[in-house]
């Protein structure tokens, strides 16, 4: 029998994380121009998309302080009143944003040592250590992924396959 390949902490972090943020960069990549919706709304591909991959970017930072999305994208997302942005984002920006979402996410569970790990991350709605934060960040993508899943499923009957080990090393 092959011996077990070790399995660190961050590793299995990693692992679980980046393969979530696979299956969403999957969905996105396939979903056709007309399930990917033309206006603002909550049931809306792209928007869900965009609502999964903000919320990644902004549990991947070590705290809210100083958090800003990269452009084009705004904190409208934080807005309580539930601002949406201000146009459809294009697939090729969200999957840009996705590239940088995986690397910041990636530095952090790399970056997780004990001590760092039990730092807080303390927001307006949440304080988590930061490796809850990871689990719950995971959660979330899963969650999100899911749901565009199924929008695949109902609306054009086909979805990319199942997602067990992230694409991208946690090194490198």
């Amino acid at each position: 029998m092959p011996t077990p390949h070790p399995e660190t902490l961050p590793q299995l972090l990693w692992t679980e994380f980046g393969s979530a943020l696979n299956m969403l960069e999957s969905a996105i990549v396939a979903c056709p121009p007309e399930v990917w919706g033309t206006q603002a709304g909550f049931q809306e591909f792209w928007y869900i998309a965009y609502h999964t991959l903000f919320m990644a970017d902004y549990y991947g930072s070590d705290s809210t302080q100083g958090f800003h999305p990269p452009a084009p994208f705004t904190l409208s997302e934080l807005d309580p009143a539930g601002v949406f942005p201000e146009r459809v984002y294009r697939k090729d920006e969200l999957l840009t944003y996705l590239d940088h979402v995986m690397q910041k996410n990636r530095a952090l569970i790399r970056s997780l040592t004990p001590e760092k790990a039990a730092q807080r991350f303390e927001g307006e709605y949440r304080d988590f250590s930061l490796l809850h934060l990871v689990i719950f960040n995971t959660k979330h993508v899963q969650h999100h992924a899911a749901q565009l899943y199924l929008l695949l499923r109902q609306r054009v009957d086909d979805t990319p396959g199942w997602v067990s080990q992230p694409r991208w090393e946690l090194e490198g």
